[in-house]
């Protein structure tokens, strides 16, 4: 394979990854903004049975930006803060939310934060101020924050899955291509070839083979050789060749056929045993001597 091909396969692959990515990232967002609204919910309602409220509503979710989200209340409710982050913390690990994130209870008559903390998976690096003081009984919303965004990586299967698509592309690229040599190789071998001493002519494609080496010829060479060969050993008139080659083709010439003659000599005079002959008078000879 060359390294071209290699470029091009490797960028597809990069472009489907990226592709992939997008779309997969997309997805993912999508999912994490309907948990996340589902896991607030369910907080809100923890927070309302904490105060001995079964009946009144959580107002629906709100996404404030990305990652971002409030939930409010119909009613009044005080707010013990050991209590909601206990419940915001279950809450977020049932859905499989991320444990890095901001609570923020916010009073809805001057929208001031009454209370806030900071949560991460490792506790050491938590921050739960105020412990076990009481928000008194107010409107409040409650504001979440997911500092972690979701990230992607390559599963084993993707990877597999990528490899194997890959694979798929280059096989079919090396059929295409051994197919294409095929008819190339079947177009461009020479066929129906005629021997001429250690020569090999092949007409219709207008040239000589002697070994490995290939010799063009123009198609008034060519022309007069088809001539030659269909009567080795015989003279042929002067006014035959000119006929077939060029009279009957329209064109009258006037030295022409001893200039293409003194042409195929030279083409042959590799082989000895190949001679064209000028018979004065009467035209010319291809002798051929095996």
């Amino acid at each position: 394979m060359t390294r071209n091909r290699i470029l091009i396969y490797g960028g597809l692959l990069i472009l489907f990854s990226i592709l992939w990515l997008f779309s997969d990232l997309a997805n993912k967002e999508k999912e994490v903004s309907e948990l996340a609204k589902i896991a607030l919910r369910n907080v809100g309602h923890q927070l309302l049975l904490t105060n001995q409220d079964s009946t009144s509503l959580v107002l629906p979710v709100l996404k404030l930006e990305e990652f971002k989200y409030s939930v409010s209340f119909q009613n009044r409710l005080s707010i013990e803060p050991d209590s909601l982050v206990s419940i915001v913390k279950q809450s977020f690990q049932k859905a499989g939310l991320s444990e890095y994130y901001i609570v923020k209870v916010i009073q809805c008559l001057d929208n001031e934060v009454a209370f806030s903390y900071k949560m991460r998976n490792e506790k050491d690096k938590s921050i739960i101020p105020c412990g076990g003081r009481s928000l008194p009984n107010s409107c409040y919303t409650l504001e979440t924050q997911f500092l972690e965004k979701p990230t992607l990586f390559f599963s084993k299967r993707n990877f597999l899955s990528f490899l194997g698509l890959l694979g798929f592309i280059i096989i079919l690229d090396f059929l295409a291509n051994r197919n294409k040599k095929q008819r190339t190789t079947s177009n461009t071998t020479p066929q129906n070839g005629t021997s001429i001493g250690s020569y090999t002519f092949y007409q219709e494609q207008n040239k000589l083979v002697k070994d490995a080496l290939e010799i063009s010829l123009s198609q008034k060479e060519c022309e007069l050789l088809a001539i030659f060969i269909s009567k080795p050993n015989h003279v042929i008139r002067r006014n035959e060749l000119t006929k077939k080659v060029w009279e009957d083709k329209g064109v009258i010439v006037g030295r022409s056929l001893d200039t293409y003659i003194s042409k195929l000599r030279k083409i042959f005079k590799a082989d000895n045993s190949i001679s064209f002959t000028n018979v004065h008078g009467v035209g010319y000879k291809l002798e051929i001597n095996n």
